[in-house]
């Protein structure tokens, strides 16, 4: 097994909001969801792994250029018995800085198996182009 291959199989264990930076203002226990950013021409796309968080009850909001992500994870049911626990629940939040090349109101989110897919389009002016050559 090569080393590539074994970080791989690693397991990321979540890292817990650090509330020393302020008060936290929610009860519970929050963590910081694990990202993965890329960019084309057109956009940057930010893919969050949030799971067990339904889609209504995950909170999206920019505010002064930060795009905020909140989502909160449902308890277990009580009719049924934890018998096995690999984390613990509690619920999602990071924020992002927005740069003037984003377009924030063309912001797109959707949401799949756990996976949230926001698309951040870039402003017009900040997308590339070619020029002609007269």
């Amino acid at each position: 097994m090569t080393a590539k291959e074994r970080r791989e199989l690693e397991v990321n264990q979540k890292k817990e909001v650090d509330t020393r930076a302020g008060e936290p203002t929610r009860a519970g226990v929050w963590y910081v969801p694990e990202v993965d950013i890329t960019e084309s021409d057109d956009a940057i796309t930010l893919y969050a792994d949030l799971p067990g968080v339904r889609p209504e009850n995950l909170d999206i909001d920019v505010r002064d250029d930060v795009l905020t992500l909140t989502a909160e994870v449902e308890p277990i049911s009580e009719n049924r018995k934890l018998i096995w626990r690999e984390y613990d629940i509690g619920g999602f939040q990071r924020r992002f800085t927005l740069g003037e090349r984003v377009d924030q109101a063309k912001i797109n989110a959707t949401m799949k198996d756990g996976v949230l897919t926001l698309t951040l389009p870039k402003a017009e002016e900040h997308k590339p182009r070619k020029i002609q050559v007269s």
